[in-house]
């Protein structure tokens, strides 16, 4: 039977788009569905402003009448701003177990791309790397944490049979708050906490606008050599701020300071994916008022660390800072601890990047998935 590729325009068409996920993840048991509202607005150009910096095609498969199969491209400007490395991305990559289907979504984006210049394509990432990133090709059985994705188990393997290659591995890391902390580790904090001019302080809740501006200049500096990087536009940063705050737990998210200026933060935030997990999507008034009573009230029981990043700087004075990152782990670990989470998730981590999962491991943290980023070159 043929297989039918439809194209749907961002922000007008996408109820398809959206729904294909919830008809192929139907059966999964460790699928928690996204709230719809929030997957339409990231798929607006009137509501994310990465759309500002890129270009977006979405595509769904179809065969007899039947949704079989969804992927989108994207031609991101900041990041060929930033790299010049011709990369073209697709994402939102979810089929059936048919590797034709998958051809004809991937052929769909590798044309989008390539009649734009690009060289190659990169992905999953939907839409980009701050977003649900790489195919699970391991962890099938957890549940996907907020804004990390879930894979079937064949995913993977029809990315290889369409000629796609390894890129990068993304690694995520489960910390169980029943476990003791490791001596060397607990003393690193003790050592960094006796430092006069080291403040690990809770986030201001009264001026969280001015903190969360602090947060994005040293993600920008801390990550700005790593892989995938594009640094956040002043949009996506306002985005963010008004996002991170409907959801942040000041109680788990800190500030480092020395001699008073930021110069390292950690943003953990309560799993929003465990408050949600039996709305199927929908959003009713009174599922808000739940949601808003499973976050502020009760707090889930897991949480994310999201980010954990310490300027450049301060990073080079390895004689006197050396700890802080293994110091900012175990603030996280007592925080979290003290708040009743019971365990949190890492993520994520590169493979290429032994410093932070040297530390992480340190921390008694267990690697439990590992998601796959994608490369093939279009000739």
């Amino acid at each position: 039977m043929s297989i039918e590729i439809r194209r749907h325009e961002p922000g007008r068409d996408v109820k398809d788009f959206v729904r294909a996920g919830e008809e192929l993840f139907r059966h999964d048991p460790a699928w928690i569905a996204p709230l719809r509202f929030e997957i339409k607005q990231r798929l607006h150009p009137r509501h994310n402003p990465f759309f500002e910096r890129a270009d977006v095609a979405l595509f769904t498969a179809w065969r007899g009448g039947r949704l079989v199969g969804r992927c989108s491209a994207s031609i991101d400007r900041e990041h060929l701003r930033v790299w010049d490395d011709g990369t073209g991305f697709f994402g939102f990559f979810d089929t059936i177990d048919d590797v034709e289907v998958a051809k004809a979504l991937l052929a769909e984006a590798e044309k989008f791309c390539k009649v734009r210049g690009m060289k190659r394509i990169r992905g999953p990432m939907s839409l980009y790397a701050n977003e649900e990133i790489g195919l699970l090709v391991d962890g099938f059985e957890h549940p996907p944490v907020m804004m990390m994705g879930h894979s079937l188990r064949h995913q993977h393997k029809l990315a290889e049979a369409c000629g796609y290659g390894k890129e990068l591995d993304l690694f995520c890391w489960r910390y169980d708050s029943t476990l003791p902390i490791p001596e060397r580790t607990l003393r690193a904090w003790q050592n960094i906490r006796a430092l006069p001019e080291v403040t690990l302080r809770s986030l201001d809740k009264r001026n969280m606008k001015r903190e969360l501006e602090a947060i994005i200049d040293i993600y920008n500096d801390a990550w700005g050599d790593k892989w995938g990087f594009v640094p956040a536009t002043q949009s996506e940063a306002d985005k963010m701020v008004k996002e991170l705050s409907m959801i942040l737990d000041p109680d788990i998210a800190f500030m480092a300071e020395v001699h008073g200026k930021p110069a390292g933060m950690c943003i953990m935030v309560p799993n929003l994916n465990e408050a949600i997990a039996d709305m199927q999507g929908r959003l009713s008034p009174l599922a808000v008022a739940k949601l808003l009573w499973r976050l502020k009230v009760k707090h889930p029981k897991s949480s994310r660390l999201i980010m954990l990043g310490i300027k450049k700087e301060i990073r080079q004075n390895v004689k006197r800072y050396g700890g802080l990152s293994a110091a900012m782990y175990v603030e996280c670990a007592k925080r979290g601890s003290a708040k009743g989470y019971e365990w949190a998730e890492l993520s994520w981590t590169r493979e290429n990047d032994p410093p932070i999962n040297v530390g992480i491991r340190a921390l008694g943290a267990k690697k439990y998935k590992t998601y796959r980023v994608f490369q093939k070159a279009l000739s």
